[in-house]
């Protein structure tokens, strides 16, 4: 039954962040790191890459290199930060630093100031990215929050591309540290086809979503995503 309710969650997963660009992680790592802790962050990380070469051909027509480029800057150093984090603090610790920031990062956002995706904006975002993706899997809300504002087609584009590079220079820091081994790489394969599932019913059902969906969706689940993380911490 564990097994089928991990299944059923990068599923879940997977459909979210098929629809609206990002969700695999802040759905489906919670449930999965409390069914067996070795499902965070690598074999999350490594379904994200799948799914992410999945959705950034698909909407690769939306794709815009410009911006995105300085996110993929900001994103080694943040890697490489989160590869630290992974070394010298505990998880309620981290946790602690994910749900305030992202917090934040969704009140600033709410407030009539438009955050535009400068070149510097983009890098920082990547660098947080980094930081959260290679310590716990979960790097969407920040590239999120900063393209909240684009075309829904630019921001799934975007995205996908973005958690495509990512996710690899995870895998290389979670490797180096001792997070990425034979042993997770054999707990991933079930969750390739539940999550290429959840990409299928995305493109069936999930439809054309409009700019203000797609922007309250991504607020929603970065709320949820902050708020869980602190709550973990508080608990």
């Amino acid at each position: 039954m564990l097994w089928l309710a991990a299944l059923f969650m990068i599923m879940l997963g997977s459909f979210v962040q098929s629809a609206i660009g990002f969700g695999l992680a802040i759905v489906a790592a919670p449930v999965l790191y409390l069914i067996d802790v070795n499902y965070v962050p690598a074999p999350i990380t490594i379904v994200a890459l799948v799914l992410s070469l999945f959705n950034a051909y698909q909407h690769r027509q939306s794709l815009s290199l410009g911006p995105l480029t300085y996110a993929i800057v900001g994103r080694v150093p943040g890697s490489l930060a989160g590869g630290a984090l992974l070394m010298v603090v505990d998880a309620r610790q981290l946790a602690l630093v994910i749900g305030c920031s992202v917090l934040i990062a969704v009140v600033i956002s709410l407030m009539p100031i438009r955050l535009a995706p400068t070149r510097s904006r983009m890098a920082i975002a990547g660098f947080f990215s980094g930081l959260f993706g290679t310590s716990t899997s979960i790097g969407g809300p920040p590239m999120a929050i900063i393209l909240q504002h684009s075309a829904a087609g630019v921001i799934r584009a975007n995205l996908s591309a973005f958690f495509v590079v990512s996710s690899l220079l995870s895998l290389v820091v979670q490797a180096s540290t001792g997070y990425l081994r034979w042993s997770h790489l054999w707990l991933t394969l079930p969750l390739i086809p539940a999550s290429l599932m959840g990409y299928w019913l995305a493109r069936r059902y999930a439809g054309e979503l409009s700019h203000q969906h797609m922007r309250w969706a991504s607020l929603t689940l970065c709320s949820i995503a902050g708020g869980a993380a602190l709550w973990s911490y508080l608990a």
